[in-house]
């Protein structure tokens, strides 16, 4: 997603400079018009929006805080940094109070994937000060379709997302459930789809997913990996307010089954092949995976 961001923002005229550990994506930018930097403190230095688009927490604190991170570039005037990343609620909450003076923050995860991210469509979760809001504002309308202004605080942002994050899990593993019954019990797979996204049980994840599935494609829009990790997020932040979550830990149970696979840097949809190698059924064939059907 942020190199559809970044893109976005080429398009609508911003200067974007452009950082990432993945030298093939450093190389892509640059060849679309970006700048690019070593080092996040590099890309920082002189700008006014930062957009900390990655993993995880781990990730964040290095880029903001690491030894050649954000916090020591000389930025431009009225910095705003942009938290776009799926983190635990309580890591957005503690995050201001970390920055040095003059620097907002907003905690704004954000939704789409790489298509709408390049096309400027996202959905950010967005909570901060209103001063942070005014910085970000020319930014958040070049990327986002929708910008949910969830509080004056940093966190609500991170909540909400999480709360998104529990119901794209399940219903992605319940999809694919329902398709692998459905081929167990030797029904064809694209009549399960076009009678299911026609009825009462279709969910936008079944209709999307189960399409990668029928295709045979398996590259990766959202990761399993991805998954395995904002499913520990949600069961985790259960754990801590003691409050139970079944169903989300029964999802974090198949995605982690699927990377154990070896399926996590597959398209999360490849979650189905945990029952292919489980049941015995045949998926349609999979171009891009030897093993798939």
């Amino acid at each position: 997603m942020g190199m559809g961001a970044a893109r976005a923002l080429l398009d609508a005229g911003f200067e974007v400079t452009g950082c990432d550990t993945n030298t093939e994506a450093v190389q892509a930018f640059a060849a679309a018009g970006g700048t690019t930097a070593s080092t996040p403190a590099e890309a920082a230095r002189h700008a006014n929006v930062i957009l900390v688009i990655v993993v995880n927490a781990e990730q964040v604190e290095a880029v903001l805080f690491g030894d050649q991170g954000v916090i020591h570039a000389d930025l431009g005037a009225d910095p705003v940094i942009l938290q776009n990343a799926t983190v635990p609620p309580a890591f957005a909450e503690a995050l201001p109070a970390r920055l040095p003076a003059g620097i907002e923050l907003l905690d704004a995860p954000i939704s789409g994937g790489a298509v709408k991210a390049r096309d400027g469509a996202l959905s950010v979760m967005a909570s901060g000060t209103s001063a942070a809001f005014a910085r970000a504002e020319s930014v958040l309308e070049s990327i986002a379709a929708t910008v949910h202004r969830l509080g004056d605080q940093c966190g609500p942002g991170s909540s909400v997302k999480l709360v998104n994050q529990l119901l794209a899990g399940i219903h992605i593993s319940a999809a694919a459930e329902a398709m692998a019954l459905g081929l167990r019990m030797g029904l064809d797979a694209e009549t399960i789809y076009r009678v299911i996204t026609a009825s009462a049980g279709n969910s936008w994840m079944f209709e999307n997913r189960m399409a990668h599935v029928l295709e045979g494609d398996y590259s990766p829009r959202s990761a399993v990996e991805i998954f395995v990790k904002d499913m520990g997020i949600v069961t985790e932040t259960g754990r801590s307010l003691r409050f139970p979550l079944p169903l989300s830990a029964a999802a974090q149970q198949q995605f982690t089954a699927a990377s154990a696979a070896g399926l996590g840097r597959e398209d999360d949809s490849a979650v189905i092949k945990v029952y292919e190698r489980l049941a015995g059924i045949r998926l349609p064939a999979a171009a891009n995976d030897g093993g798939g059907g």
